[in-house]
């Protein structure tokens, strides 16, 4: 028998389902990131043209940027109620349909209000994508890979962002707002029947459902290691604690609340920038196009620099990482008020961007691995519904500082100080010595290669 190590692939068919289970669900969260960013590129043409939907102020802006995240609260919390009791593969399909058809649907909108119920509905089906996403990856990447598979599939939001900035400059005079919509709701086309072909179930989803024949069939198809025999005894020992309940246990309760205020804090700073640094910008003398190459470097930045951090967070642990990138936003958001010539702004914009999506890409990893597999779902659903308040508060908080009338140096400011807030946090969250992960390293170190 071979011996492999953590961070290893079992079988060449494993490492091919494991690529296909990534690039489906990166695909997948590159058209959440979209759905969610696209708002924010059309935002000055909606405000500026009271014929596409009628007039809208700043706070209708604001309000209309929150109902989506209202919904993608709504669709990760029940995710998490019911996707550690339906499956990752089943969760994965069902959203993916549903958020393509609310983009859809979205881009017939004739007034506000139609929009605003239709982007509430495309919402849920992001979140219930978003809450699975992690879980799935978690439970397919070998041991020492994870904050990096994770890293790559959560970079999926910011290049998302980019794909909307760069067509929202391209094509937005060409196609309109509500091309760019419809541009949202291509996955049921091309995505939807690539993922019936090739997601499988997680072998140790079977298997903490009792469903070991299955998981083994599973296993035998696509190479992917069934979990050992400790790894099913810790499964077992939990699987009376399924989901939300398991996250009110003495074991996780502190932690989650912790993780819960991370995310808040990372998805407002999130959407509060995405929605708003645009009109800032434009705000502030540059033109059109210019400020959403703002837009466009926030979210390059966060790709990039989330992968880098996800690489140094496999080898040190995600926390330390965590806290330092909420450092690296607030100060990057500070230096935006100085009046730095236009370089110092832009690489003060990408750094803000590692500081603020890139940090919730590695908070989605940090949560993804912090739980056994039968809390697993429900607390990165936890994560990323509770975190939508922030999300919802974000875009919110923008549109009043600017009805306000008060300056973007205040608006950086005020993101500034949660960022550090979100940093304190972090640093208290409990260890968790998860027996599950533990054995799992186990387990792939003592697999067959083929």
């Amino acid at each position: 028998m071979t011996q492999s190590t953590p961070g290893t692939w079992a079988s060449p068919r494993h490492r091919s389902a494991v690529t296909w289970i990534v690039a489906i669900a990166t695909i997948a969260i590159i058209f959440d990131g979209y759905d969610l960013v696209v708002y924010g590129t059309i935002l000055p043409t909606l405000m500026n043209d009271p014929g596409q939907l009628g007039e809208i102020s700043a706070q209708q802006a604001g309000a209309l940027g929150s109902y989506a995240l209202i919904g993608v609260m709504v669709g990760a919390l029940t995710a998490g109620a019911v996707g550690d009791y339906l499956g990752r593969r089943r969760m994965m399909l069902v959203n993916i349909a549903w958020f393509s058809v609310g983009m859809g649907l979205a881009a017939l909108a004739t007034n506000v209000t139609m929009f605003g119920l239709l982007r509430f509905f495309t919402g849920i089906g992001v979140g219930g994508l978003v809450a699975t996403a992690g879980a799935m990856v978690a439970e397919f990447a070998p041991p020492g890979k994870r904050n990096l598979y994770n890293a790559i599939v959560y970079s999926g939001v910011p290049a998302g962002g980019v794909l909307a900035s760069l067509l929202a400059i391209v094509l937005r005079d060409t196609i309109g707002w509500r091309g760019l919509f419809w541009i949202g709701a291509l996955p049921i086309v091309i995505l939807l029947p690539l993922a019936l072909a090739k997601l499988p179930e997680s072998p140790k989803w079977l298997v903490a459902r009792g469903q070991e024949d299955k998981a083994r069939r599973v296993s035998e198809r696509t190479g992917i290691p069934m979990p050992g025999a400790e790894e099913i005894a810790a499964e077992r020992a939990s699987i009376e604690k399924v989901g939300f309940a398991a996250l009110a246990t003495r074991r996780y309760a502190w932690g989650t609340a912790l993780l819960g205020l991370m995310s808040f804090s990372g998805l407002l700073l999130t959407y509060g920038l995405n929605t708003w640094l645009p009109k800032i910008m434009e705000d502030a003398g540059f033109n059109a196009k210019g400020s959403l190459s703002f837009l466009l470097v926030l979210n390059g930045g966060a790709i990039l620099g989330g992968l880098i951090a996800s690489k140094v967070a496999d080898g040190i642990g995600p926390q330390r990482v965590v806290a330092t990138t909420f450092g690296l936003a607030a100060l990057a958001l500070i230096l935006l008020t100085l009046g730095f010539p236009l370089p110092v702004l832009l690489a003060s914009v990408a750094v803000a961007g590692v500081g603020t999506i890139g940090t919730q890409v590695l908070i989605y990893g940090f949560v993804s691995n912090y739980y056994s597999t039968s809390a697993r779902g429900a607390g990165v659903a936890w994560c990323a519904g509770f975190g939508r308040l922030g999300g919802i508060f974000g875009p919110l908080i923008g549109g009043a500082l600017i009805s306000a009338g008060i300056s973007s140096q205040v608006a950086f400011y005020v993101f500034a100080g949660i960022a550090v807030l979100g940093g304190i946090v972090t640093f208290f969250v409990p260890r968790q010595r998860d027996a599950v992960a533990t054995t799992s390293e186990e387990s792939y170190s003592t697999v067959q290669v083929s």
